[in-house]
């Protein structure tokens, strides 16, 4: 694999030369075989060379040049820019699109079905989902609900469900707590802990 091939673009070997130059039809180049690179390779690679080329139009020479090359300099901050947006990018799983969901009810032969199936109520899901999303702990928080909701349904096998719709119900809740679910889940895990610890006393 050439982790080097976008050093070997027609825009960089531009901005290492002074003189007339297509800047903008050479970075429009370089930015498709960056689009190219992240599609269609395995990520671990582009990450690589995203990182190699990242380095040297961080530290190109002709970021402290003079006003001889000042439009050269104008489009390597472009470049620097498109590059650690492609990165970030690529850090964030991908989401299939909803209508690639499975439902619970596909069939045990279909290789990419989740091997989980909710079997709660679909409000008690919704609401574990916005616990996740609100705790940021997927992704240090940068993943939009948007992202996270279709993906964790698809984990467990339901088709895809209008959170928001769902979460209005959770905040219209009047006669039980707005968590409902999370407050049995604690309690459920508190009781488990404390039979574990009577049980180990009795060991003893």
């Amino acid at each position: 694999m050439n982790y080097f091939l976008l050093a070997e673009t027609e825009f960089f070997r531009q901005i290492q030369e002074a003189g007339d130059c297509n800047m903008e039809t050479a970075y429009m180049a370089f930015a498709n075989q960056v689009i190219e690179l992240c599609g269609s390779m395995n990520t671990s690679h582009a990450i690589i060379a995203l990182a190699y080329i990242e380095i040297e139009l961080q530290h190109h020479p002709i970021r402290v040049l003079s006003e001889e090359r000042k439009e050269a300099v104008i489009y390597i901050g472009k470049a620097l820019s498109f590059v650690r947006k492609m990165q970030k990018f690529l850090s964030i799983p991908q989401v299939p699109p909803l209508s690639n969901l499975h439902t619970s009810a596909a069939t045990p032969s279909d290789s990419s079905a989740s091997p989980l199936r909710w079997t709660g109520n679909a409000i008690d899901l919704v609401e574990l989902i916005y616990g996740i999303y609100e705790m940021g702990c997927i992704n240090n928080g940068e993943m939009p609900l948007k992202q996270l909701a279709p993906l964790l349904y698809k984990i467990f096998g339901v088709e895809a469900k209008d959170c928001y719709r769902f979460y209005t119900d959770i905040k219209r809740r009047k006669t039980i707590s707005h968590t409902h679910f999370l407050k049995q889940m604690q309690e459920k895990l508190n009781e488990r802990i404390r039979r574990d610890e009577e049980a180990e006393l009795k060991r003893r």
